[in-house]
């Protein structure tokens, strides 16, 4: 029998509902079938804890006395965006110091404030005659601050392609250093633990989803950026997921850097770790048919990232046990394989997930609204500027 969100949240009030992580799930197929564990269980929690380039935050700073509208702003020498009410601004996790370059950026300003330290503000105006100051430079903390939050466009990808290197150089991106001559792989989901893939249909998640983000609750605000969504059939009963993203929100105060990280790439930038979690309600079989879904079933794509093309070549599909085991082949030669998430973490992040549903700490929302069904990848196109 079906159940529903309603009837889910009101077992967790009372103490009754049955939760697992994702791979315990998986576990309880294999031994008992998808129709018994579809009875027996009714939340399974996910957990991911990756980079996510597309992250930053919404802070309101307060007034000054006199009051100052900022038009140009730095935290910690990192620029932040100047382009809002006067003491407003969003600071993206990818914008680096004009001090210490790629050491530093807005990914390491949000973990600092999540940390509890003095960040420096410093501002500049034009001036007006409501806002008569022209500039300030102090120190703040994140309690000082009226309001400060995650806003990320772009989070939890739902499958991203493996990246490798056929040139004769190192290559230094956002996939992590690529070695020359295929001499590594490397690869960004937790796999079977991904939220989006054990419900590749968007069937419970969607805007309004309450989620674990950074250690707090936050929500799915929206699609994510550039989100589309692609099905590919590998063999029968095997389909390759990919291009469903979140934009999410969550408030940083509730947060704690042991969930959200900043990392320095060589030659490359900032980004931030961010640590999600979603509950999937086991709805009825077909959800249990979803989140039953192994490495060995999800597959991407190994990509050269050495063509300086949008479009990069294809090499092979390969799926996340390969990924896993340390080796897979490619060209006809074993090459090894790294993640650039961590699973350890993911595991971790699903099982406080599942302890907060099961303390009656976390219930579950319904979506307000499907995310969509039709949207296209559109690439930048360049006309001519005269």
């Amino acid at each position: 029998m079906a159940k529903t969100f309603d009837e889910i949240n009101e077992k967790i009030k009372d103490g009754k509902v049955v939760v697992l992580t994702a791979e315990e799930f998986k576990d309880l197929v294999e031994e008992k079938g998808v129709a018994q564990a579809a009875k027996e269980v009714d939340v399974v929690t996910t957990g991911t804890f990756s980079p996510m380039c597309s992250s930053g935050a919404f802070i309101n700073f307060g007034h000054s006395d006199p009051p100052i509208r900022m038009n140009r702003i730095w935290l910690n020498d990192v620029p932040a965006y100047g382009g809002l009410a006067a003491v407003d601004t969003y600071i993206g996790a990818t914008e680096l110091s004009e001090t210490q370059g790629f050491e530093y950026g807005g990914a390491h300003v949000i973990q600092d404030l999540i940390d509890g330290k003095k960040i420096k503000l410093r501002a500049e105006s034009y001036g007006t005659d409501c806002y008569p100051r022209k500039e300030i430079t102090t120190y703040i903390t994140l309690d000082d601050l009226n309001q400060a939050y995650l806003f990320n466009p772009r989070n939890a990808y739902q499958n991203y392609n493996a990246a490798t290197n056929s040139s004769d150089r190192i290559l230094y991106t956002y996939m992590g250093t690529l070695l020359p001559q295929y001499g590594n792989v490397t690869y960004c989901t937790s796999g079977e633990l991904s939220p989006l893939l054990n419900d590749p249909e968007l069937r419970t998640i969607g805007i309004g989803t309450r989620i674990f983000i950074g250690g707090a609750q936050g929500y799915v605000a929206w699609e994510g950026t550039q989100f589309v969504r692609n099905k590919e059939v590998i063999r029968d009963g095997v389909i390759q997921y990919s291009g469903a993203t979140l934009a999410v929100i969550g408030d940083m105060k509730q947060m704690s850097s042991r969930f959200i990280r900043a990392a320095s790439y060589e030659k490359y930038g900032t980004t931030l770790f961010v640590g999600v979690g979603i509950p999937i309600p086991v709805l009825d079989e077909d959800m249990a048919k979803f989140l039953a879904v192994r490495n060995r079933d999800i597959y991407t794509q190994v990509v050269d990232y050495s063509v300086p093309s949008r479009s990069r070549p294809v090499l092979r599909k390969v799926s996340y046990e390969e990924l896993r085991s340390g080796m897979i082949e490619l060209n006809g030669k074993k090459v090894p394989t790294a993640p650039l998430s961590s699973l350890r973490k993911a595991r971790e992040i699903a099982q406080v997930l599942k302890e907060m549903i099961l303390k009656g700490e976390f219930l579950l929302q319904e979506p307000i609204q499907k995310l969509p069904e039709d949207r296209r990848f559109n690439p930048l196109k360049e006309r001519e500027v005269k």
